[in-house]
Parts: structure tokens; sequence; C-alpha cells
């Protein structure tokens, strides 16, 4: 194997890693934050759109920065970006001032989501095999850390400014430690063994440089970004609705409904570790359509289940349907033409970041004409359209997309 492209492959679960850390930490924080600008709760919920609109607004620059600059230059400088704008929520002291703050960190983590997940696919167009999920995965893990050093530092009493400039540090210090270990553009398209032609052959990718120029995004792109944006509204349910519906739907006390959300994000991690191998062995197009499948039986089970423990069952197998679902779309978006990935991989995932943010505002509405649980068959529904629609993970000659492929995935096929 190259040591660049496990260099590069390591420096890219770390920015992974520490993504999902600062974010993470806001959340630990956001009391706090409320409490030191000195809103309620509900200014809070309209400010925190800031927030997603500011990333999406990240993305949407992002993605043709990467494709100008390469994710080389962009990842480094988005993570610098997003690491010290977590400083600016602890120094806030109105609701003006939060309001800037979180316009900034969105925008920031927005340009750090594309540029790191534009490296992804350049590292994993290398490796000639899927390695995508596993980098969602680490997110993920980045997050639990956050949750726990974050409860440390609240239960010791650390201001948020303080731990706020400490996680900043960290992250600066990161990106230029990382710099220099991503690849370079032409060394994504080295392969495993550094047969490069070999694998442009196999992948029918062109290379950057011979990349025919792009006058406009592709409709499988929109197709791919609309796809995400149902699947992550589906995600977005899970986050804010999963322990409401234990505790208001099942009686559950507030420390059993918990669980609810507990059980959805361990499933999403551990599927996202599994993923990869499941997508080398059997393809992307099974793992979107399989799992967007399951999750629709799991949002099924957990809606209609008159238990709690069943309910905790039904969250749990959704949560593992879903987990491996997102990364084929964005590895796919980035896949799709080199020389664009940038682009193609900010459309994607500005609109499932949309999708996310849709989530509370759509299915609140809904429950004033029915009840919590029935709701929650809108993302049964979208699921279901998912898995229909997962041949769009299909070239036209019947491979899948977006994956690259090995002589050994050739051989078993």
């Amino acid at each position: 194997m190259n040591k660049v492209l496990r260099a590069g492959r390591r420096a890219t679960f770390a920015v992974f890693l520490l993504n999902g850390f600062v974010m993470g930490m806001w959340v630990v924080h956001i009391p706090a934050v409320e409490d030191r600008a000195g809103i309620d709760h509900a200014l809070l919920g309209w400010l925190l759109l800031l927030l997603g609109g500011g990333a999406f607004l990240g993305m949407q620059a992002g993605g043709p920065l990467s494709d100008r600059f390469g994710p080389r230059r962009t990842v480094p400088a988005g993570l610098a970006l997003c690491a010290a704008a977590l400083v600016l929520p602890g120094l806030a002291t109105n609701a003006w001032t939060l309001a800037g703050s979180l316009l900034v960190l969105g925008f920031g983590n927005g340009c750090l989501d594309v540029s790191m997940n534009t490296h992804a696919v350049q590292v994993e167009r290398g490796y000639g095999r899927p390695i995508m999920s596993a980098f969602h995965a680490v997110f993920s893990v980045g997050g639990v850390l956050a949750a726990l050093a974050g409860s440390q530092t609240r239960r010791l009493d650390w201001s948020p400014v303080a731990v706020f400039a400490a996680t900043a540090a960290v992250g600066v210090a990161l990106a230029v430690v990382v710099a220099p270990m991503l690849l370079r553009p032409e060394a994504g398209e080295t392969g495993a063994a550094g047969e490069s032609g070999e694998a442009a052959a196999r992948t029918g990718a062109a290379s950057p440089e011979k990349a025919a120029p792009r006058t406009r995004t592709p409709g499988r792109i929109w197709l791919l970004a609309a796809l995400a944006l149902m699947l992550m509204l589906s995600e977005g349910v899970a986050n804010d609705w999963s322990t409401l519906h234990l505790k208001d739907v099942l009686d559950a006390p507030e420390s059993t409904a918990a669980f609810a959300y507990g059980a959805f994000a361990t499933a999403m991690t551990a599927g996202r570790f599994l993923t990869d191998r499941v997508a080398a062995r059997f393809g992307s197009f099974a793992v979107l359509r399989y799992g967007a499948a399951l999750a629709a039986v799991g949002m099924t089970l957990a809606a209609l289940s008159p238990s709690v423990w069943a309910a905790l069952v039904g969250w749990t197998v959704f949560g593992a349907g879903l987990s491996g679902c997102i990364p084929q779309l964005f590895s796919a978006a980035g896949h799709a033409d080199p020389a664009g990935a940038g682009v193609n991989v900010s459309r994607v995932a500005g609109l499932g970041y949309l999708g996310m943010l849709a989530g509370p505002a759509v299915i609140g509405p809904m429950t004033h004409l029915m009840p919590l649980n029935l709701a929650f068959f809108l993302p049964v529904a979208f699921c279901v359209i998912a898995a229909v629609a997962a041949g769009v993970l299909r070239t036209p000659e019947g491979a899948p997309a977006g994956e690259p492929r090995t002589a050994l995935s050739e051989s078993s096929s």
C-alpha cells in the first residue's frame, strides 16, 4: 500500500474525528451559551437556524473552492476556520452577537464538511474499495468523545470560552499537522498498488486534468441530492423526536426515553464501521436499497409499537438501516466526476443538510393533525422511495456507480 495514500487516510480520519468533536462540544455547551447570551429557548431555536443557514452557504462555497484549489488546501483552511469559530458563541453576550457567531461557525463547518468529504472520495478512489462509511463513523465517535469531555468540563464548572478556546487550539494545530499528509490530486489516482492506469481503466474515471469542462450540475447528481434530503430528514426525525416519542406517546420516564436516541445513534455508528465491508462485497446499490428498506421497517416498528422495549428495538433497527445510506450518496457524487467532485458533493451535502433542518419544521406541524407516531410514516415513505430509487447508484452499464472496483470485487461478481 502506498505510504502517501495511508497517510492521507489517517489524516482524513483525524479531520472527521475533530469535526465531530468540535460540533459535539458546541451541542454540549448550548445551555451555558444560552444563559450567557440572556435569551430564551424560543429565540435560541430561531438563532440555531442561522447555524444551519451558515453551513449551507459554507457547503456551496466549499465545493467550488475544493475543485479549484484542491482539498489539500481547503481541508486545513476549513478545519482551522471551523475550530476557531467555535470560540465566538462562547463570547456572545446577547442575541445579536450570538447570531453572528453562529452564522460564522455554520459557514466554517459547511466549508469543512464538503472539503473533507471531497478528500475522502479522493482517498477512496486511491484505495480502489469503499472506505467512506468509516470516515462518517469516526465523525460520530468524535461527537461521543465531545459528550464525555463536555460533561466533565461542565461538572468542573469550566467556562465555555475556556473549553472552546482549548478545542479551537487543538483544531488549528491539527490543521497544520495534517496539511502535508493530505493527498495531492495525482496521489489520489495512484491506486492501492500504484497502478493508476489499471485503476482508471477499471473504474472508468477520468483524471482531473482530462475531465471535460462542466457547465451545469447533471440531473443524476440532483437525484442523489434529493435522496440525501429525504434520508437526512429521516435521520433528523430520530435526532429530534425519538426521545419525545417514548416519553409522550408511550409514557416512558425521561431517563428511559433518552435511550431511544442512544439506541439509534449507537446503531448508526456501529453500522457505519461495518458498511464498507458490506459495500465491497455486495455493492453500494445493495447498501442503499436494503439499508433504506430496513430503516423503513425499523421506523414502522417504532411507530406502531405498544411497548417501550419494542420501540427501542425499532429505533435501533432504524439506525442500523440508515447508517450506510448517506455515505454511499456522498461517495457516488464525488466519483461521478473527479474534476467536479467538490461541487457535486456540495450539492448532495447541502440538500441533505437542509433535509435534516427541515425535520422539526415538518413533523411539528403534522402533530397538530395526527399523533406523533403516525407522523413518523413520512420518513417511512422517504426510506421506501430511497430503496426504490437505489438504482441511481448503478451506471448505465449496470455496474455500481461511485464505487471503485478492485480485482477482488470483479472476480467475486
